[in-house]
């Protein structure tokens, strides 16, 4: 099921499974219209359906309670060994990635959705609602997270965009912030990018695998890979510029609740189906967690939460959670 809204300047489409947003159409002041958040194409396959939800008809934007997801990894030795909890192993990204929410209130200027979780996770639902702002084209979220019983987990917000051109015609703006963490092994077998579990003052200069400096702000990159890197200890806002099409989108969170962005990287690395050599987005994902390595290696004292930058938000059950995002487009 989906629900589509227009406003003044724009268009949004939400869907029920994960709450994913997208196509959504933003009218810049000028008069032109963009869309700047990704599509996966395989989103009408028949054997879709065969994947986990959250891949099914992946898109745009969504909330993820926990982030990440737990299971057993070789990680080097700077990184604790922890076990599995059974409530955290099978949905990538958490319960409501990959279930169906319901559309509370569907009206011109908002949309409201919740989500019931399993009786025996510690998480008892989430709120959200997406509201278009009447003066711009731009996007507010609020999302509230109620908690069944007291726990510590990963907790992320999952913005994704589309990546196209030549290399060099996108560019990421993120300032303010304390160093760039690569990923402590690999993303995709074989797809990989960015020297392992390095620590890079900044995202202009990171070393590759073979030892070539790559400025990672630029996009399209011009190797196939798949890969992530964690943008450590930021103030709450970063830009991406489509400057081969003028204009850029702004995302603005709350820093005190997620005080990582974690950059996915999807330029063509991945080549089973799905994604069969053909999916290139950009992940730029505020996150309070330890990569997508699940909430039990969040939980732990692992090297990003010993830097100071928290890994994981406490929720209790008398207090509902909630936190604020932005995200917004304008001509370059």
């Amino acid at each position: 099921m989906e629900k589509t809204i227009e406003w003044g300047h724009g268009q949004l489409s939400v869907q029920a499974l994960g709450s994913m947003i997208g196509p959504v159409e933003f009218k810049l002041p000028d008069g032109r219209c963009v869309s700047p958040f990704q599509v996966a194409p395989w989103g009408e396959d028949e054997q879709r359906i065969e994947l986990p939800g959250i891949l099914q008809r992946l898109r745009g934007e969504w909330p993820c309670v926990p982030f990440g997801t737990d299971a057993l990894r070789e990680l080097p030795e700077n990184w604790p060994a922890v076990g599995v909890d059974k409530n955290f192993a099978t949905d990538p990204h958490g319960f409501s990635a990959n279930h169906n929410w319901e559309f509370d209130q569907v009206d011109s200027d908002m949309i409201s959705m919740s989500i019931r979780y399993p009786d025996e996770h510690p998480i008892e639902m989430l709120r959200r609602t997406i509201t278009p702002d009447p003066t711009g084209p731009a996007l507010d979220f609020e999302l509230e997270v109620i908690a069944r019983e007291a726990c510590d987990l990963s907790f992320g917000l999952h913005p994704t965009f589309k990546v196209s051109g030549r290399p060099g015609d996108m560019r990421i703006d993120a300032k303010h912030y304390d160093f760039v963490h690569s990923f402590p092994g690999d993303v995709e077998p074989g797809a990989a990018l960015f020297a392992p579990n390095r620590v890079f003052e900044q995202l202009e200069n990171v070393t590759s695998r073979n030892g070539q400096q790559i400025d990672a702000t630029q996009l399209p990159l011009p190797d196939e890979c798949e890969d992530l890197l964690q943008i450590v200890g930021i103030n709450g806002e970063v830009s991406l510029e489509f400057d081969a099409e003028k204009y850029a989108v702004h995302l603005n969170w709350q820093k005190e609740h997620f005080g990582s962005l974690l950059l996915w990287y999807s330029n063509k690395g991945r080549k089973a189906y799905p994604w069969n050599g053909r999916h290139q987005a950009l992940g730029m994902e505020p996150i309070c967690g330890a990569f997508d390595l699940g909430p039990s290696q969040s939980k732990a004292n692992n090297p990003i939460s010993e830097s100071g930058t928290p890994t994981t938000i406490r929720f209790e059950p008398s207090i509902p959670f909630k936190t604020k995002y932005r995200i917004a487009a304008a001509p370059l």
